[in-house]
């Protein structure tokens, strides 16, 4: 199994498929995405490559991110290779809902395990002044309908924002506990192009915690291949609730998971400065040389990030890297 220089271990790896995004979320690409002339993202090929070595090396679960990965009309694809790679026991999606309804069925039919739908608001008004569209009906029937179709694991992601949706938490809350899923703020975190916009909107999702023990919600245990959420439930509820906290104490201590950039770059922490390039190892012939590279370079894994210090790192945007 995959460890670095603190012991941690690793069974989660997050892979970007495109860095590509239809949506203007003002939290991460207010802009739109801006195309810098990169290079292809991994084909098909590079990706059943990539799965095989991480699964020989202890990673049981992918989470396939963006951008937004629906954008790749190849996903069913990829989702049927890692399900069909040995030692991979759960393939997750996250998506901001493009065209859910439509493609559901035949990720389902590919092998996804589990669904991660962003949802910023109840309000139409307020969801497209967050995210740029008027996606609400669309989305919330993609949701009904994933919750429907047996999908093992549905969590809707909020970002929690001051001036935005702070004030709909009671309501958003109140909606998840009838509905089979799990919802979960995500406290919103400061990267390189997004200082002003942090300061004004950031809530601590500590408070978020107390808000809940306070309303007879309980944590939960976290299964051992989980990301780094916090979850609660209630004796009286249907639905979860949880909380991703980077700035909380330890946040970095329990660290389990793994990114790949859509430029093949492996990223030790979300907020690293720099990831190292994995395509020369992306060869048939050379993935006794890729298992090699990848151990060593988790020699370099930091012990936490540094966004205490106001210090993101290279993450300009969160698109970068699939969160």
């Amino acid at each position: 199994m995959l460890q670095d220089p603190q012991g941690r271990t690793f069974s989660y790896l997050r892979l970007s498929i495109t860095d590509l995004c239809n949506y203007r979320c003002n939290y991460c690409l207010p802009d739109g995405f801006e195309c810098e002339g990169k290079a292809h993202s991994l084909s098909l090929d590079n990706i059943a490559i990539l799965a095989e070595s991480f699964a020989r090396n202890g990673i049981r679960k992918i989470r396939l991110t963006g951008g937004e990965p629906a954008l790749r009309r190849d996903l069913s694809d990829i989702i049927a290779v890692l399900k069909q790679t040995p030692g991979i026991e759960k393939v997750a999606l996250t998506t901001n809902g493009y065209q859910l309804s439509r493609h559901l069925s035949a990720w389902q039919q590919a092998g996804l395990d589990a669904i991660n739908i962003s949802c910023d608001s109840l309000d139409p008004r307020m969801l497209k002044a967050i995210i740029g569209r008027d996606a609400l009906d669309d989305l919330l029937s993609g949701i009904d309908q994933a919750i429907e179709s047996g999908i093992a694991s549905v969590k809707v992601n909020t970002v929690l924002l001051r001036q935005y949706n702070y004030a709909q938490l009671d309501e958003l809350v109140a909606w998840a506990a009838e509905k089979p899923l799990t919802l979960r703020f995500i406290e919103l975190m400061q990267t390189a192009d997004n200082g002003d916009y942090f300061r004004a909107n950031h809530v601590s999702a500590e408070h978020v915690a107390h808000h809940l023990h306070s309303k007879g919600w309980v944590e939960t245990l976290r299964e051992r291949s989980a990301g780094p959420a916090r979850e609660f439930s209630h004796p009286n509820k249907v639905g979860k609730v949880g909380f991703i906290a980077p700035y909380s104490k330890d946040f970095c201590k329990s660290c389990n998971r793994l990114r790949i950039s859509s430029q093949a770059k492996l990223h030790l922490c979300l907020f690293g400065d720099a990831g190292y390039d994995l395509r020369p190892y992306l060869h048939a012939d050379k993935q006794a040389l890729l298992d090699q590279q990848v151990a060593a370079l988790l020699t370099h894994k930091p012990d936490a990030h540094h966004l205490h210090g106001g210090n993101s790192g290279a993450t300009k945007h969160l698109a970068m890297i699939g969160g």
